[in-house]
């Protein structure tokens, strides 16, 4: 039976590997087909293989501007995020007060709400401060969506910690601040990863409030590739897949790097 049922999960693992891989390896071909070439004359391994979709990227301002844009937005969303969330996740997690299950549950709750409902009020808000096409008023308008879910994480992590150790560490001669930096946040450190990648995310793909609040120079890429593509009326697929490859490339590499954190994480705390 054991047997029959690791067979199945195996087959399906394998299916939704597939699943996965095809439209990936597809978009690889189609960025590395020499110009002219369109979808349907491409072949399935590209001969001759060439870069001048990338090229066309990387020499174009714009397109580089484009995703270094995005990155300053994760850069600042992260740095947000986690700067409000942990000590509000400590908060949650230590100390009982009115009203702190519904601060939690509506805190929670907002991450729920889609981001073009919210498009109107920021815009206004944000025009007001004179912050319309600058990185900070994408990255707090972010932080929006990515704090309620950090706190969710962080706090399961932190409610995990035992009372007692801050009580040994303070008899150990350290300060609250020293406990925290020195001793808590070593112990929550997957934590802190696992809120950081959805904070990246989110920040890296999300389109509609980024394209609200910028005008020319704090666009992100993947408005970047429609502002492109609106003047000549098609969508160039050779480019198009090169800039979705770029795109897709960091993910990887967070992802990577995090694999480990991200493992126990998702077995761990708020994401198990």
């Amino acid at each position: 039976m054991d047997s029959q049922t690791n067979t199945r999960w195996s087959k399906t693992v394998i299916l939704y590997s597939i699943f996965m891989i095809v439209p990936l390896y597809w978009l690889l071909v189609l960025s590395l087909q020499p110009n002219g070439i369109s979808e349907k004359q491409a072949n399935l391994v590209p001969s001759p293989i060439s870069f001048e979709n990338y090229l066309a990227i990387f020499f174009q301002d714009n397109w580089v501007d484009g995703y270094l844009n995005a990155l300053i937005y994760v850069g600042y969303n992260i740095f947000i995020t986690l700067a409000v969330s942990i000590p509000a996740a400590y908060a949650f997690s230590r100390f009982r007060f009115i009203g702190a299950n519904q601060a939690f549950f509506f805190a929670f709750v907002f991450r729920l709400v889609p981001p073009a409902i919210i498009i109107v009020p920021l815009v206004q808000m944000f025009s007001s401060a004179q912050l319309i096409d600058t990185h900070i008023a994408v990255a707090l308008a972010h932080s929006m969506f990515t704090i309620p879910i950090a706190i969710w994480i962080l706090e399961g992590f932190l409610s995990s910690i035992p009372r007692e150790m801050e009580e040994i560490a303070e008899a150990d001669g350290y300060g609250k601040a020293g406990f925290f930096l020195r001793i808590l946040l070593p112990q929550i450190k997957t934590g802190i990863a696992v809120a950081a990648f959805f904070c990246f995310m989110f920040s890296w793909v999300e389109l509609t409030i980024a394209n609200a609040l910028t005008t020319v120079t704090a666009k992100p890429i993947g408005v970047v590739m429609r502002i492109v593509a609106e003047p000549l009326g098609f969508v160039h697929i050779g480019i198009s897949s090169a800039a979705s490859i770029l795109m897709i490339i960091p993910g990887f590499i967070l992802v990577w790097f995090l694999r480990n954190h991200l493992a126990k994480g998702f077995s761990m705390g708020r994401v198990g």
